[in-house]
């Protein structure tokens, strides 16, 4: 007995050796030469299938992240001269200063203002303080440390009126002082909602410029090799035999506080001519511009900007009747000038607010005849329409007439407001009003007829800040130069409301305001408001990450440049935050 127990262990034991291939080997081995190739060929099928489930497997579980890399050749018109926060007067030069310097403040995807150099920020309960602390080992990109004593150089030459900064007036009468190396306090005249906006500004190394006199500033070598916090830095710059600025290449800060971009390099090629830059985009030797004609992919965001016929009273008494006003505003067909004239990249608006925010805009007339609504406005008040005089009269008191006869639009002499000009004339004079239209040059329009209110009718475009202050636009006390309020406008409950938006930190209070003053104005008619631009961007397919704000002015578009990618990674979810 013992000696069967023991053969029938070693058999099992001899069993258990021979491995399971040898075992199939030898089955296989068995098969017919046929059976045989049916055989590899169904293992090599489930080998393949199992390798491919196993691959879309992992490609399911994966998750797609952006990954340094990659360059973006953007295309702009004009060419730079002070690539400095301080001095910058142009687009291009904004835009450079905007990509190489960072302020206290900055600005999210969505128009939203948040810290950047600033760890964060605290306004005394009289909302006259501003308290920022800096961040912990935040530095300029050639590595010295940005504190305090930064942020009160750049402000104090800001408010240096010999320097004639572009943003003296912002800065003018506010207090600065820096509490230690890394706080720094502002103390305002009077509360104003909006300075939280001005933070925005960049700084500049205080240990470099502190030796340059204001003279000197715009002709340092540092206006075109900026040592700036922002998010690139120049690494060179390349210049035409006249001297002018042709290209900037701009490399990424590894040290930008945020967190180091995504693409390796911006190169921005400069050109003289909308034409030489829309072939440019044509011929891809740039991949991206803002408001240029393109068949390319193109982002679109809200501009803070209101265009219209502002109406001049004391140049044409007849304006100064609300339903001549109204009756000039609402022959506008907008719909079709926003369709026909601006390809449908605008806003068709009636009041003074800008879209993109929280106050509700007033609805535009849907009208299928506008000329008889027109028509009918004014015939309510008692005007008729003399056909052979190509005039509307008004019996008045004492036997005395007033007269509708002509209108006379001045504006720039830029293709847009000429196209819409041209349509505003149409539609006028289907109400039976002969127009002109006067061209002028930006700077001559600017000094020679706005600033000294020389127009009946002004067709021209308000540029509104990020805060929405419409103080200087519409307050009466700023009808006469340098205010800004081109339509002579004056209404004491909206000069109330004016006051109290722009001194109020409650958010909720502020949008009311402005809710009131976006009413009473658009009733009031003191300018045919027309459309509200749309900013266009064409930017290549594979960029990504591109988020556009409420944009104020072009450089705007950069808000989130630190964020914009063209290469990406495939990871594990648990490894995607470990690559930035």
């Amino acid at each position: 007995m013992d000696n069967e127990r023991s053969t029938w262990r070693e058999h099992l034991q001899r069993s258990w050796n021979v491995s399971a291939c040898d075992r199939v080997s030898e089955r296989v081995r068995a098969f017919s030469s046929g059976d045989r190739i049916i055989f590899y060929s169904l293992a090599a099928l489930v080998g393949i299938a199992a390798l491919l489930s196993l691959y879309a497997l992992e490609q399911s579980l994966l998750i797609e992240i952006p990954t340094y890399g990659g360059s973006l050749t953007e295309g702009e018109l004009g060419s730079p001269q002070f690539i400095n926060p301080l001095l910058a007067i142009s687009d291009a030069d904004r835009d450079l200063a905007t990509l190489t310097y960072a302020g206290l403040m900055g600005l999210s995807g969505i128009g939203a203002l948040v810290p950047v150099l600033a760890e964060g920020y605290d306004i005394s309960p009289d909302g006259k303080s501003y308290t920022f602390t800096l961040r912990k080992g935040v530095t300029f990109s050639d590595g010295s440390p940005v504190t305090a004593d930064d942020i009160v150089f750049t402000v104090k030459k800001a408010q240096d009126p010999s320097l004639k900064s572009p943003e003296y007036a912002d800065w003018a009468g506010v207090n600065i002082v820096a509490v230690d190396a890394r706080t720094v306090r502002f103390t305002l005249a009077k509360p104003y909602a909006p300075f939280l906006g001005l933070t925005t500004l960049g700084i500049l190394p205080a240990r470099l410029w502190q030796n340059v006199s204001s003279g000197e500033f715009p002709f340092s070598t540092l206006e075109t090799s900026p040592v700036g916090a922002g998010p690139f830095k120049v690494a060179s710059v390349s210049r035409d035999a006249s001297g002018l600025i042709k290209s900037v290449s701009l490399t990424a800060n590894q040290r930008y506080v945020l967190g180091r971009p995504y693409l390796d390099t911006i190169n921005v090629n400069f050109y003289s001519r909308t034409e030489d830059l829309a072939g440019a985009l044509a011929s891809r030797a740039v991949e991206s511009v803002y408001d240029v004609p393109s068949t390319s992919k193109k982002l679109t965001a809200p501009y803070a900007r209101v265009f219209g016929v502002f109406f001049n009273p004391s140049e044409k008494q007849v304006y100064a009747r609300t339903e001549v006003r109204k009756a000039l505003s609402l022959a506008l067909d907008r719909e079709s000038i926003v369709k026909n004239v601006l390809d449908g990249y605008a806003t068709p608006i009636m009041g003074p607010v800008p879209p993109g925010g929280d106050v509700n805009q007033t609805p535009v007339p849907q009208s299928d005849n506008p000329t008889a609504t027109a028509a009918k406005v004014l015939q309510s008040a008692g005007w008729t329409y003399d056909g052979a005089a190509r005039l509307w009269q008004l019996a008045a008191p004492k036997g005395a007439k007033q007269t509708l006869d002509r209108v006379t639009i001045r504006t720039s002499n830029v293709p847009e407001l000429k196209s819409v000009a041209g349509a505003v004339k149409a539609d006028w004079e289907k109400l039976g009003i002969p127009v002109d239209i006067e061209l002028y040059e930006p700077g001559d329009l600017s000094q020679n007829v706005i600033r000294p209110r020389k127009y009946e009718a002004l067709l021209y475009g308000m540029v509104i800040g990020r805060d929405q202050d419409l103080y200087a636009f519409w307050d009466s006390q700023e009808r006469n130069d340098p205010g800004l309020n081109i339509a002579l406008y004056a209404n004491k409950t909206v000069d109330s409301l004016l006051e109290s938006a722009r001194g109020s930190t409650d958010d909720t209070l502020r949008t009311t305001n402005l809710q009131k003053i976006e009413d009473a104005v658009s009733a009031d008619y003191p300018a045919a408001f027309i459309y509200a631009p749309d900013f266009t961007y064409a930017v290549p397919e594979n960029l990504r990450g591109v988020t556009l704000p409420q944009i104020i002015i072009p450089a705007d578009r950069f808000a989130t440049v630190a964020s914009w990618y063209r290469v990406t990674d495939a990871v594990w979810p648990f490894f995607a935050h470990l690559n930035r």
